[in-house]
């Protein structure tokens, strides 16, 4: 600074003071310094502030980048815990389930003491768990009730306890019905989970049919003969059960003799609502349970939506089955075969032992076109009116006796399903 002091005033001692060229010169070199050391001070100025922003941004990005560890941190524990506390709720998940069902089917416990202990007898082992025939106490001195048991095991999954319980509550919900197998009670307040159902005395009608065939007088007193009459009898009664299902928006789904009980004063009892309590529960289109084709209507064995008019197709299956004491139905049609049979519009052949009347309701039910079939309530007035003229007095009889394995052959089922009394479920 001092240099350029002496050297303005060199300038000026050497410039008279009328030379504009000269002062001029002299201010000069201050138009073009200032200006330069201004934008100098602005650039370094401006350069400090992009500086101190890039800074706190970078300490920003480095607080949030922490700040997100910290959350996802937090969020992992949170998530640990929710896991935990899931696992926990689903460990303990079927005492909740039972006492929800302690207060919704309150109604319907039964204590356990009732079922008295030495009278348990095993009929076989289900999917759930076993099956037994037990004796109640009905509160009369001395007197007892025998009942069947369907047990579930005492290692259930939380979603077989749920289901389990579903089934007795949809029994509860379906209401008493003569002609459907009765819900007596149940023992859900601990594992194992009790559902007791009444004990139809003759057993299934399939296994009755079979008896028939046989060269025996009286079966628990029971005379062991059937009459084309009786045939009539039990239809009607089958045909009341789906039109009590259907007025409850419900369909049967396995109308079968092997799914029919017979009580000791020829009371017919429809059973084996499992199917109808899938399809109400989850929908047709979940339903699990597995139907012999030979049962089905066309429409469910293409997989097609079906109604109360697929049990309509079954029942005529169904009256086939009594008036031949138990025949497979399409005797000379493999299973694989039936739809491709139905299709080229086949029925069975009319039986020997079956009258024109029995046969036309026969054909009425096996109507492709389902809409062309009778309703429940068209069934039994068919019913009705044929039996006015049926035969009461001849006996039916059928010489050859049933081979049980070569049945589940000929009619496409589980043999395991035929060595039975109940499939309650």
């Amino acid at each position: 600074m001092a240099g350029d002091v002496k050297r303005f005033t060199r300038m000026l001692l050497e410039c008279n003071s009328n030379d504009k060229l000269c002062v001029l010169r002299e201010y000069q070199t201050e138009v073009i310094v200032v200006p330069v050391l201004l934008v100098g001070f602005f650039v370094i100025v401006l350069t400090v502030i992009l500086w101190l922003h890039c800074r706190g941004l970078r300490a920003k990005q480095e607080q949030s980048s922490s700040s997100g560890h910290q959350v996802n941190d937090k969020n992992h524990e949170e998530s640990s815990s929710t896991e935990n506390h899931y696992i926990q709720l689903t460990e303990t998940s079927v005492e909740d389930l039972l006492n929800s069902a302690s207060l919704t089917l309150k109604e319907l416990e039964i204590p356990r003491e009732k079922l008295l202990p030495g009278t348990l007898q095993l009929i076989k082992h289900g999917c759930y768990g076993s099956i037994y025939r037990a004796q109640l106490e009905t509160g009369s001195p001395g007197k007892t009730r025998t009942v069947v048991l369907k047990a579930l095991e005492e290692l259930a999954s939380p979603q077989k306890v749920k289901d389990f319980l579903g089934r007795i509550k949809f029994h509860q919900n379906l209401g008493h019905h003569e002609n459907l197998v009765e819900l007596v009670g149940c023992c859900v307040n601990q594992l194992p989970l009790y559902m007791i159902m009444e004990d139809v005395s003759l057993g299934d009608l399939l296994t009755f049919l079979w008896t028939c065939r046989k060269d025996v007088v009286t079966m628990d007193g029971i005379p062991c003969d059937l009459t084309e009459r009786q045939v009539y009898e039990v239809g009607q009664q089958v045909a009341a059960a789906l039109a009590y299902l259907e007025q409850k928006k419900l369909f049967h789904g396995d109308v079968a003799a092997r799914n029919v009980l017979l009580h000791h004063n020829f009371t017919a009892k429809l059973c084996s609502l499992g199917l109808a309590y899938e399809a109400h529960t989850y929908g047709a289109n979940s339903v699990t349970q597995i139907v012999p084709v030979k049962w089905q209507a066309p429409e469910r064995l293409l997989k097609k939506p079906f109604s109360i008019k697929a049990d309509i197709w079954s029942f005529g299956i169904l009256l086939y089955e009594m008036i031949t004491l138990g025949a497979p139905p399409y005797p000379e049609v493999p299973p694989s075969d039936i739809l491709s049979y139905l299709q080229r519009q086949n029925i069975m052949r009319q039986p020997s032992s079956c009258q024109k009347a029995m046969y036309n309701i026969m054909k009425s039910c096996w109507q492709w076109n389902a809409t062309k079939r009778p309703s429940p309530a068209d069934l039994i007035w068919s019913l009705q009116t044929a039996i006015k003229t049926s035969n009461g007095c001849a006996v039916l009889q059928v010489p050859e006796l049933v081979v049980p394995e070569l049945y589940a052959d000929v009619a496409g089922v589980d043999v395991y399903s035929l060595v039975r009394e109940y499939t309650i479920l």
